[in-house]
């Protein structure tokens, strides 16, 4: 069995097998919390587990494709308060992909501490760098690993019935014998190595994929360069440098040399492709940046967080720099900060009157200039909600300027009044604060901005007044130092769209509740849309959110507001529609408008369809095919098996929303064994295994929607467990814009509730989209 259990990639250096031999060492969770666990990594250098000191009880286990990287030191708050009792050279962090929380760990001595860093960096580099063909034999390691409960590197009868259970795979007894003793060639009784793969194999015979590769095989066991040029023009609608395109798949997911040399894909060749990144429903093209950045920032939908530093509730959840490191690495660029005074005068973090932790400013500023683009070149916008003392203000900006440098832009691009916003490309590497500011920004540009304002003729005098009134004011409790650092998202508050049409900048930004957001897009549709066109718009959750959920950023964007910003904390569509929309152009955190929502006379309102120019909606046709190894819901009892149905939602325009699901495929012992012949739509007649019921269930159902405005649509697919007596339980989702679909036969790789992969976990999809014709010509 050993050649199943660890990685061919894998070279067993001394740090890895020290590792194997297990380290006690301190699991940290608070100041006063410090327990002291017994670490170990497995066989299959894949997985962790660790035990209590006090029990010997394995307390947790994880994969080490869970994790997303190692940091070395006091690099959290925890291991921070614990500077003065612990050296940072024995203090590492592990952080987990997702909202899983980190593991923050203290070693007995440094070598220990470097043993643990190097030896989980070396194996995150390889969980992160495996091919499709690579992680599907490391499920098959991991789900072993499971079932092998004696670790003798071998499994009975009994074993594989538990791991039948675990996989969410429903079958008879018999069946599941019949496929025991077919894999068991040396009639041992057992399973070890290549026997247990040949299991899988049964397991997971993927019949109708077998069916496509033959419809276009002319001997139904290869495809020559020229059939899978056919298949890829006929059904993958490729259209340019296809023979290209073939021979790179060829030599990119045919396993054998020899068919490789041959130029011709085998039926594991066809079906590797089918399950790659080139396979996808995802357009691989669109994962890079591939839009034009050269644009004004209001063109641009932005990634957009509210109360960043709260990783839990309004009310008591706790404040953490965790919050921005996580929405940074998501690719978010505008996080937002409340500052308040804090002791020692020293600004401190938090959400005011509430009973949530406390965080240091300068700590947040810190997080900020480290993380701010690791994920994105372009700019970063940091929403303060100022809320401290004319002295601690003076410090926010010190801090901000003493710690950002360079990286904080404290004057225009070009020493010039702006007449509209300057790009992401020409912001690259800076970072914008959003705040109030004492006069305006012309005012300002060759000096602090003593004097008042010149006031034209043709302006009102009461207006003039007002002007100087508020000018006193923002004197009064603002300091001009953090004046000073606002530059194009000088805070304004919102009184018309007339109001702003004559007398507001391109450099100034509202922010309105979500409630108000929905009345303007209610009454004012089309002026919304005209004024995000030049100017940008933050809308916030409601203040009754003290449970941190979110409300649909569909309908904000549909009126053209950008900086829509959410609980990222908190999962759920509405952070499934945020991933959506921002998984394209290269994950930066910036996605182009239509051109209608770029042009300042635009007539488009998203409720109104007689706006909509265009010779008609499209149609988009999804025929669900199947499901593939479905993971068990979260939770459920053991041996509960899912009876999965598939809901495709479509997020747009008023007119455009909508939803359609598939049946649930019933537990039922006759769904599971080898069937008779059936008929799958599109797919040739096919001797089918009723497909595993959860597992790799069967569907094959068309679902239909018309789309008015592609443009701003989103797809959402979600499969869920049916359950007749209370709510679905939630299985996994993937989100993405219309705009990005690849049509075709397409695997759809599933997430789950927290965005994070799933894997091998998929849907597999027909789809087919239909352009409304053009004008007739003359």
């Amino acid at each position: 069995m050993a050649s199943l259990l660890c990685n061919a990639r894998i070279q067993l250096t001394e740090t890895l097998e020290k590792m194997q031999q297990g380290t006690l060492m301190r699991k940290v969770k608070s100041k006063s919390w410090k327990k002291q666990r017994f670490f170990k990594l497995q066989d299959d250098c894949m997985t962790i587990w660790y035990q209590s000191k006090r029990t010997g009880k394995i307390e947790s286990a994880f994969s080490i494709s869970d994790v997303e990287t190692v940091r070395e030191g006091h690099q959290s708050e925890v291991l921070q308060s614990l500077a003065e009792e612990f050296p940072p050279e024995r203090c590492f962090t592990i952080v987990f992909y997702g909202r899983r929380g980190n593991l923050d760990l203290i070693a007995g001595t440094e070598e220990e501490a470097q043993c643990w860093v190097q030896g989980l960096r070396q194996l995150i580099e390889v969980a992160t760098s495996m091919d499709q063909r690579e992680r599907i034999d490391q499920w098959i390691r991991d789900w072993f690993q499971k079932a092998d409960k004696n670790k003798d590197g071998r499994m009975n009868f009994k074993e594989v019935q538990r791991l039948l259970k675990m996989m969410n795979v429903d079958m008879n007894e018999d069946h599941a014998l019949r496929l025991f003793q077919a894999a068991d060639k040396s009639e041992s009784g057992t399973l070890e190595g290549e026997e247990f793969v040949l299991f899988y194999k049964a397991l997971t015979e993927r019949e109708e994929v077998q069916s496509l590769f033959q419809e276009f095989s002319e001997d139904g066991k290869k495809l020559t360069l020229l059939e899978l040029v056919d298949f890829l023009r006929q059904e993958q609608l490729e259209e340019e440098g296809t023979e290209e395109l073939a021979m790179e798949l060829i030599d990119k997911y045919e396993p054998s040399e020899t068919a490789r040399a041959r130029h011709v894909l085998s039926a594991d060749g066809f079906l590797m492709y089918l399950c790659s990144p080139e396979g996808s429903i995802f357009n691989p093209q669109h994962r890079a940046l591939w839009q034009d950045m050269t644009q004004p920032l209001c063109h641009y939908f932005i990634s957009s967080s509210h109360n960043t530093y709260l990783i839990e509730d309004q009310i008591r959840g706790q404040s953490s720099i965790e919050g921005y490191i996580r929405a940074l690495k998501r690719g978010c660029r505008c996080l937002e900060v409340d500052c308040w005074d804090g002791p020692n005068g020293e600004p401190i973090v938090y959400h005011g009157h509430t009973f949530t932790s406390k965080i240091p400013f300068r700590e947040v500023v810190s997080t900020l200039g480290k993380y701010a683009f690791q994920a994105s070149d372009f700019p970063v916008i940091l929403s303060l909600e100022n809320h401290c003392s004319m002295e601690q203000q003076e410090v926010l900006a010190q801090q901000l300027k003493d710690i950002l440098g360079e990286q904080l832009l404290t004057a225009t691009t070009d020493g010039r009044v702006p007449t509209q916003l300057p790009s992401p490309e020409e912001l690259k590497h800076k970072i914008l604060l959003k705040g109030k500011k004492i006069g305006r920004l012309e005012d300002t540009l060759d000096g602090p901005g003593d004097e008042v304002p010149d006031v034209s003729d043709d302006d009102n005098g009461a207006e003039a007044e007002e002007e100087r009134r508020r000018m006193k004011k923002d004197r009064e409790s603002l300091a001009q130092a953090l004046s000073d650092c606002v530059v194009y998202c000088k805070n304004v508050s919102f009184r018309g769209f007339q109001e702003a049409r004559n007398h507001s900048r391109p450099s100034e930004i509202s922010s309105l509740s979500e409630a108000k957001a929905r009345k303007l897009i209610r009454d004012a549709g089309n002026e919304f849309v005209r004024h995000n066109t030049w100017q940008l718009t933050r809308i916030y959750p409601s203040g009754m959110r003290t449970d941190s959920s979110n409300y649909s950023p569909q309908e904000m964007w549909n009126a053209g507001c950008q900086i829509v910003a959410l609980n990222f904390q908190t999962a759920g569509m509405e952070m499934d529609l945020c991933d959506g929309l921002f998984n394209q152009n290269g994950h930066c955190g910036y996605v182009l408008k239509p051109p209608f929502m770029r042009d300042e006379g635009t007539l488009f309102n998203p409720s109104d369809p007689s706006t909509w120019q265009g010779p008609g909606p499209v149609t988009l046709t999804i025929q669900v095919i199947s499901g593939q190894q479905l993971p068990k819901v979260a939770n459920s009892k053991d041996g509960a098996i899912i009876d999965p149905l598939v809901r495709v939602e479509i997020h747009g325009v008023p007119a455009d929303q909508a939803h359609q699901e598939t049946k649930y495929i019933e537990n039922n012992g006759e769904l599971v064994v080898w069937g008779p012949t059936v008929l799958v739509p599109a797919l040739s007649p096919t001797r089918a295994c009723s497909a595993l019921t959860g597992f790799n269930p069967h569907w094959d159902e068309t679902l239909q929607f018309q789309l008015h405005v592609p443009q701003l649509a989103l797809v959402r697919f979600v499969v869920e467990d049916y359950d007749k007596t209370s709510r679905n339980d939630f299985v996994g989702q993937f989100t993405l814009a219309f705009a990005n679909i690849k049509p075709g036969y397409r695997h759809i790789h599933l997430l789950s509730k927290d965005g994070t992969g799933i894997p091998p976990s998929s849907l597999f999809v027909h789809i087919r989209i239909t352009e409304p014709p053009g004008p007739e010509q003359d």
